[in-house]
């Protein structure tokens, strides 16, 4: 209805319950039916106008009543207590004494007939509105100011579809005690239980303090249920006022394989690139575009974005111009990195002071079949790119590798250390700094199996997993991107830094974390081992044994010892490798990569 009518129905209300409690109140004092008298009517008209005009003054009539609370309750007992001393005020006046009795009783009545009326609608909306065997049975997981203020979200909404019924919560001192009306059920080692007992359909995870693992302990219980899990926003969106606490996410596979984030050391990086042009090459790729992203947050002064693909590089392009607007200036250089000439003009053209090389090849099986492209992309690629950079004068150089890198078996590995040998050789001689950083895999990069997973997922499966033992390191693209611009700040010049990739993770375990976050079960879905590829390895490395060093240089970055660089091979190799047999050109690079395990070659250079 308009305000104008549910004003006007109040008033109606109102003024019967008025008139209706000093009716009976002057019958409950009198003990008789005649009590219409002067001293009635008088109380009854001064509460009634005393009434209404109280009511306007506090916007008694302007409340939500489906929403009242204990504000509420405290407005209409001043409302009415406001309306009984007026009459009190007038009976002394014009009768020279206060009817205690009967003003006490009509207080009592009043109140309790003003309140029932308004509180009323909220007990039929809980009771009788919201069907409860018709809304969705949801577990709260965390009993703190974010449960609670979740919990008492859902209980008000009406409209929504999710009814609270217990809370989840490790600390004793809560269990077994009921909070809003609903009880603590145990901690996280119940959740499986109590989901059982208590038919749940639905678990919110309210703990915005949770780190990775503790998170990724809890969805494993969660995942041992049939109930979906969803997880409170993130704290920052719910405070910015970008989502509402209702408005819960599903839990996202790099919520359990990222880690907790690094803060950066924000005036190293700043000293490094604000104010500086920077080049990225691979700019369209996964690690590329978001090195790029990361960067414009501290100002460039010009940021080249260099790629092979034009697509790409237009989308990164069009998303950083609307994100930065004018503050940059962007520049766009469709190249290929195997053309020498067209590296040294790139160079040459901007004068770049810091140079992120993540261009290459990256795909394990489809290097094994081109091992040629491996050669020219990562290994002839890093040199022209870094040949230029070297005759430029470019401040820093680095180079994205990867923990294949490490006693390499598959060609994309081998091709990436020799890359790395190729820098770091360069660098004796160079007035700029290379240096190399190697990571693992990253989450939702392309050509990853996240991607693939839940391709298969959405097919209906199975989902294919080389082998049950295979282990793998993650971490997300941001986190690595920030790190790897991290440690373009730590160089020195011909470091291999090595980002600390936390625990390493079976796939088994990923892909069946995927299909539960998917909605589905394993039995619906399936896991299908289907052998290890050609050039892959159970389980990564990020370090050799003559590589190690124990100290992190910042936190969650290793600089590795460097070894012994083979450049007569690596120019064999860059000079015959056209004429060669994939698989002749396979054992040559497999064979330089892993000469740092041998001892005594002659054609071994010290760094």
């Amino acid at each position: 209805m308009t305000y104008r009518q549910r004003l006007s129905l109040f008033f109606v209300i109102d003024s019967c319950i008025v008139l209706t409690a000093i009716f009976i109140s002057s019958f409950l004092v009198n003990a008789t039916i005649h009590v219409i008298n002067i001293p009635v009517a008088l109380t009854s008209i001064t509460i009634l106008i005393s009434h209404h005009l109280f009511s306007i003054k506090y916007k008694l009539y302007k409340k939500f009543w489906e929403y009242a609370s204990t504000k509420e309750l405290l407005i209409i007992l001043k409302v009415v207590t406001l309306s009984i001393l007026c009459a009190s005020l007038l009976q002394l006046i014009f009768l020279q004494e206060i009817q205690f009795r009967l003003l006490a009783v009509t207080w009592l009545l009043h109140m309790f007939l003003i309140g029932g009326s308004r509180f009323v609608w909220r007990l039929y909306r809980d009771s009788v509105m919201n069907k409860q065997d018709q809304k969705i049975r949801t577990l709260i997981i965390g009993a703190g100011s974010a449960g609670t203020m979740v919990a008492r979200q859902l209980i008000k909404q009406n409209e929504g579809n999710l009814h609270p019924v217990a809370f989840i919560d490790d600390d004793p001192k809560k269990q077994k005690l009921d909070i809003l009306g609903l009880p603590v059920v145990g901690g996280v080692k119940d959740i499986a239980g109590s989901t059982e007992e208590l038919n749940i359909d639905n678990i919110i995870i309210t703990i915005p303090s949770l780190n990775r693992k503790e998170l990724n302990t809890i969805f494993q219980e969660c995942a041992k249920t049939k109930a979906t899990t969803k997880i409170l926003p993130l704290l920052e969106d719910l405070i910015t006022g970008k989502v509402a606490v209702s408005q819960f996410r599903d839990v996202q596979v790099e919520d359990l394989l990222g880690r907790d984030p690094v803060d950066m050391d924000i005036e190293s990086i700043s000293e490094s690139i604000t104010g500086k042009v920077v080049l990225v090459t691979g700019a369209g790729g996964s690690i590329g575009s978001e090195i790029a992203r990361q960067i414009t947050a501290f100002n460039p002064k010009q940021l080249i974005l260099l790629g092979h693909g034009e697509n790409s590089i237009y989308d990164i392009e069009m998303e950083l111009k609307e994100h930065s607007g004018s503050r940059i200036n962007f520049r766009t250089e469709i190249a290929d990195i195997q053309d020498e000439s067209k590296m040294m003009t790139v160079m040459r053209r901007y004068q770049p002071d810091v140079v992120y090389h993540a261009a290459a090849h990256k795909h394990v099986p489809m290097m094994e079949r081109n091992p040629e492209e491996a050669v020219k992309n990562n290994i002839i690629g890093t040199r022209n790119t870094a040949q230029a950079a070297d005759r430029c004068n470019v401040g820093v150089f680095v180079m994205i590798s990867t923990d294949k890198a490490v006693n390499p078996t598959s060609v994309m590995g081998a091709s990436k250390r020799l890359a790395e040998m190729i820098v770091q050789h360069i660098n004796k001689t160079s007035n700029t700094k290379f240096v190399a950083v190697r990571f693992g895999n990253v989450l939702g990069s392309r050509g990853s199996v996240i991607p693939l997973f839940k391709k298969q997922i959405e097919k209906g499966g199975p989902v294919t997993v080389t082998h049950p033992d295979m282990v793998r390191y993650f971490m997300t693209i941001p986190e690595a991107s920030r790190l790897v611009i991290q440690a373009g700040t730590l160089a020195h010049g011909g470091e291999i830094f090595v980002l600390d990739m936390g625990d390493p993770v079976k796939i088994v375990d990923l892909a069946k974390n995927l299909i539960k976050l998917s909605g589905n079960s394993l039995e619906e879905i399936g896991v299908e081992f289907t052998g290890i590829r050609t050039g892959e390895k159970l389980f990564e490395e990020l370090l050799q044994a003559d590589e190690v060093h124990d100290k992190q240089v910042y936190p969650k970055i290793y600089v590795g010892k460097t070894t012994q660089l083979y450049m007569n091979a690596i120019e064999t190799i860059i000079t015959r490798y056209d004429g060669m047999e994939s698989k002749q050109l396979k054992e040559e690079l497999l064979m330089v990569a892993n000469k740092n395990s041998l001892r005594g070659n002659e054609d071994a250079i010290p760094v």
